[in-house]
């Protein structure tokens, strides 16, 4: 544990002690340092308001101040079980320690179940602030109790905290919930359609529609074929690929309503959590030659997958999206250069929007399946592709699939923050399951290799990235809206008309502005919603056949021809690589 991590994790413990002094009926959780804080779970009666946490805050400063040392102890098992008598979650954890002498931290009054490390005094947790509250299932089951998790952060400087809260403070402006109703996007229903279901909004579908065009349009070029399969099979078909052993708690599993006359059986269905096996289906339509390969399947399929309910979070974690999902076939030769390829490829993608990335390598899960040497061989075909591109990763020797090793690409985002994104996987499993072959040159029987891999990932995930990454500030190919005309009085309505009319004859994407409100109410309301430009028409305009322009980006242009408004902004309309790199 780094040294930053040991701070936080005896804020977690401050934490837990303040909230003790204060609510003396709670009972404790758990409370681990994480990625840029620490959070600790309660068993409330009700949940922390504000005044609670301010209350909170302040009684933790007196204990970092009281400068307790925070000692080590071990306990024989009949001590600890005595000790914590009244907290039923911390005797569940007692349990699965096979110690005789368990280890516990005290500082003060306060003495908690825990391995540590922490820091030596609680004086030096000086630069803390609580965060907020959420919901959280025990053991993240929501079979199990809800709890109330309070979130801190600890820095060893004052400076450092202050950084901290202020892109905590940014990344709330550009929170991708809150932009995506401000900016019209998308929606959900949660209690009428169901939870994790999105709905986008007209502004939204042309969002997306931009980013399909353009990701169909890359996959075209590089000899990709494109596909669409069902979205529910038979659930044989999962049986076979492993998915119905290995993934089951999260497919969505339905019945035929009635009995076939056939069979007099009703069949069962699953929504496919995966694109995979339905493209194995097409590459096993016909039989295949080695001058065919590698064949490029690719689909913007929409899948299903059972999230549970805490886990949703606006489009990052939904129950139905889209994947830019491809499964190259391939032969063993061909690997190596393929994966290159989709590599070479993803990075093109990503720079388009200006992203900066990290790469890890993942390896063999604990459930996972097919033979050791299988898994060895896929490994070292992604690791040979990364490091003959010169790529630097880093190793989880136990993050990769069920059915293969994978590269996964971690998006850095504006505010520095980390998103999973696209990944690369290898698979010897399925192509062996499904009995997968191809001609080869010698004209013999030979298995392809599979390459599953998806450059943006989830298209909603994608989306809500992108929100936050530029703030809902588009640039001008992407926005949704890119121009509003804004006539002044009702007298101008006509000419302004004309106006949206001439520049959505050239492709762009117009609004006209015909309330009966202020100037400056339209205005505001335009650079609230982030339109990249305001057209204002007057009396003036008019006269001299022009347009008022108002930038998004540098604000009053002038008058000028609509012409030239077209010719400014021209070089804008088309997507290109932004200033980016690995």
């Amino acid at each position: 544990m780094s040294e930053v991590e040991r701070l936080r994790h005896t804020g977690a413990h401050i934490l837990a002690q303040a909230v003790k002094r204060l609510f003396h009926s709670v009972r404790l959780a758990i409370g681990p340092p994480i990625e840029n804080g620490f959070y600790y779970d309660f068993e409330v009666e009700h949940p922390f308001s504000e005044e609670d946490l301010k209350k909170i805050e302040e009684e933790m400063r007196k204990i970092v101040e009281a400068d307790y040392p925070v000692e080590q102890v071990y306990l024989d098992r009949a001590e600890a079980e005595k000790i914590l008598q009244n907290e039923p979650f911390k005797q569940e954890l007692l349990k699965e320690i096979p110690d005789e002498k368990v280890s516990f931290y005290r500082d003060g009054e306060f003495i908690d179940l825990c391995r540590g490390p922490h820091v030596s005094r609680t004086g030096e947790v000086k630069f803390f602030k609580i965060l907020g509250t959420a919901g959280a299932y025990w053991r993240g089951d929501e079979r199990r109790p809800m709890l109330q998790r309070i979130y801190g952060t600890a820095f060893f400087t004052q400076e450092e905290l202050e950084q901290y809260l202020r892109l905590q403070e940014e990344a709330a402006k550009r929170d991708h919930r809150k932009l995506g109703k401000e900016l019209e996007l998308f929606t959900f229903f949660p209690d009428e359609a169901g939870a994790g279901l999105v709905f986008y909004l007209p502004r939204g579908v042309v969002f997306r529609r931009i980013l399909e065009e353009i990701n169909i349009q890359e996959h075209l070029k590089r000899g990709y074929i494109q596909v669409m399969t069902p979205h529910l099979m038979k659930i044989h078909l999962w049986e076979t690929s492993g998915h119905l052993e290995n993934y089951r708690d999260n497919m969505f599993i339905i019945q035929e309503p009635r009995a076939s006359e056939s069979e007099g059986v009703a069949e069962q269905y699953a929504v496919k959590p995966m694109n995979c096996p339905a493209h194995i289906l097409l590459y096993k339509s016909k039989r295949r030659s080695y001058r065919e390969l590698p064949m490029r399947i690719y689909e913007l399929g929409t899948v299903y997958r059972f999230e549970r309910g805490g886990t949703m979070h606006g489009l990052m974690r939904v129950r139905g999206f889209t994947q830019d999902d491809a499964h190259i076939f391939c032969s063993l030769s061909d690997l190596e250069k393929e994966i290159q390829g989709v590599l070479e490829f993803t990075f093109y993608l990503l720079k388009i929007f200006g992203f900066r990335w990290e790469l890890a390598l993942k390896g063999r899960p604990q459930l996972s399946m097919g033979e050791e040497f299988i898994w060895e061989h896929s490994e070292k075909a992604l690791r040979n592709a990364l490091e003959s591109l010169h790529l630097l990763y880093d190793y989880y020797p136990r993050d990769g699939a069920f059915y293969g090793p994978k590269i996964d690409i971690i998006l850095k985002d504006a505010l520095g923050r980390d998103w999973q994104g696209p990944t690369v996987q290898v698979d010897f499993n399925l192509p062996q399951r499904f009995q997968l072959i191809f001609v080869n040159a010698e004209d013999r029987e030979e298995q392809p290799v599979i390459i599953h891999r998806a450059c943006w990932g989830s298209l909603e995930r994608f989306i809500g990235i992108l929100i936050e990454h530029y703030g809902g500030r588009f640039p001008l190919w992407l926005s949704p809206v890119q121009i509003r005309v804004l006539p002044i009085a009702d007298r101008h309505q006509a000419y302004a008309n004309q106006v949206a009319l001439h520049l959505q004859k050239k492709g762009l994407r117009v609004e006209t502005d015909n309330r009966n409100q202020t100037l400056p109410y339209k205005i505001r309301e335009g650079q609230k919603e982030k339109i990249p430009y305001l057209l204002v028409i007057g009396n003036r305009e008019m006269e001299q056949n022009t347009v008022s322009v108002r930038s998004r980006e540098e604000g009053d242009m002038g008058s000028m021809s609509l012409e030239q408004f077209y010719t400014s902004i021209q070089k804008n309309l088309s997507y290109k690589e932004e200033e980016s790199g690995a």
